[in-house]
């Protein structure tokens, strides 16, 4: 390439480069166009086929061009098209969103928020300022209060249900943050304390004990066979009730309660997913050096003041890119909520229910309803946030600031 010219040297890049770009497009930017655009259509069970005369299906579905248009089946339905409005679709799954009680609702909720969110920035504040100002302790603590006379005094519990009742998109949503805001730091909590355990130089067979509190991580592998064995333990007739039988109490049906389900269904993932952060956790206790801790001793730091200043911030850089995967992950989750409660149990006719996260929602519109118009609208919303909260992370990990620097 070195003897070629300016013009013939850009065309053999190019030509080496289209192979690359063509897949992008072909696999990647199309799909995402073109679930766009059936979001914006009534495609569904009673509107099989596309509507080939419209210009924009002719374009956009594959199933109008030349080569596949003499094998689109016919009488099958009246044809999709768009949604008269365009964004009808949207409407349907913010529902009563926008609606003087929903907006109240939320901003109550807001309201009760803020302190905390408050707490947050100004602690990171202090941390890029660290030694001017003493403990932020005081201050969470401060947020913790006004957050709960805020909840006590605008009866939040209320401002939740007419939330929850408004659409469902906001009701899908509101538990899958739920479920991942509880199953993280339960998940991050129990393989720190398990690392720690581990980490400590007297514990006689540790191997053993690492192997040994590694298996629920190999057995997410077959997630929903172990998620089956999880369901039967708490059926009306399984292992738990049968132990409560025998020392003369009657259990309750567990599947069958929207809290009790939810917090089985976490219980589970918890127990699929802390050996993540305790294998991520044991390696980076093991790159501290032991100075640090007997300098401390020697200072008079107590076992909780070294846990605070000297374990926690020097495993933050590991933990933090580990807990926004946990979250992506725990977001998406699908195979054991779906294995043990299928989404359940409902709590009303056409809601979503107790356990019905995001993905099992999109599964139940596609397979279930076929309903590919709205699974496709509530998928581009999703991708959005998902597209927010990733931009966030990267800047909240900072992953990338080697490399643009």
């Amino acid at each position: 390439m070195v003897g070629l010219s300016g013009a013939r040297k850009s065309l053999l890049i190019a030509l080496f480069v289209a192979p690359m770009f063509l897949g992008v497009l072909v696999f990647n930017i199309y799909p995402i166009l073109l679930n766009v655009y059936i979001s914006f259509t009534n495609y569904n069970r009673f509107h099989p086929n596309p509507d080939c005369d419209l210009w924009l299906n002719s374009i956009m579905e594959p199933r109008c061009w030349p080569m596949f248009r003499p094998r689109l089946p016919q009488g099958l339905g009246t044809p999709f098209t768009l949604q008269q409005p365009i964004y009808q679709n949207y409407v349907d799954l913010f529902g009563r969103l926008f609606t003087r009680r929903a907006l109240e609702s939320l901003a109550q909720i807001a309201l009760c928020l803020t302190p905390l969110v408050f707490a947050f920035f100004l602690h990171r504040y202090w941390e890029r300022r660290r030694g001017r100002l003493g403990n932020s302790g005081w201050v969470w603590g401060g947020a913790f209060l006004t957050s709960f006379a805020l909840a006590a005094g605008l009866d939040l519990p209320r401002a939740l249900v007419d939330l929850m009742e408004s659409g469902d998109f906001i009701a899908v949503v509101f538990r899958t943050v739920l479920f991942v805001a509880t199953r993280v730091p339960l998940s991050f909590l129990l393989g720190l304390v398990l690392a720690l355990i581990l980490n400590h130089p007297s514990l006689p067979g540790r191997t053993f004990f690492r192997v040994v509190l590694f298996l629920p991580w190999a057995a997410s592998s077959v997630a929903i066979l172990m998620a089956l064995v999880w369901q039967f333990f708490f059926r009306e007739q399984g292992t738990i009730n049968q132990l409560l039988a025998l020392l003369g109490m009657k259990g309750p049906i567990w599947l069958n309660h929207p809290f009790s389900a939810f917090a089985i269904v976490v219980l589970v993932d918890v127990w699929f997913s802390y050996p993540f952060f305790m294998v991520v956790i044991l390696g980076a206790l093991q790159s501290i050096p032991l100075e640090l801790y007997e300098a401390a001793e020697v200072d008079g730091a107590s076992w909780w003041d070294q846990l605070r200043h000297i374990t926690l911030p020097l495993i933050r850089p590991a933990v933090l890119p580990a807990t926004v995967l946990t979250s992506i992950t725990a977001f998406q989750m699908f195979g054991t909520a779906w294995a043990i409660t299928g989404g359940g149990p409902i709590t009303g006719v056409g809601k979503p229910g107790a356990t019905e996260f995001v993905m099992i929602y999109a599964y139940k519109q596609i397979y279930q309803l076929q309903n590919y118009g709205r699974a496709a609208a509530f998928a581009v919303i999703i991708f959005g946030m998902l597209f927010l909260a990733t931009l966030y992370s990267l800047r909240l990990t900072r992953i990338t600031k080697g490399a643009y620097e």
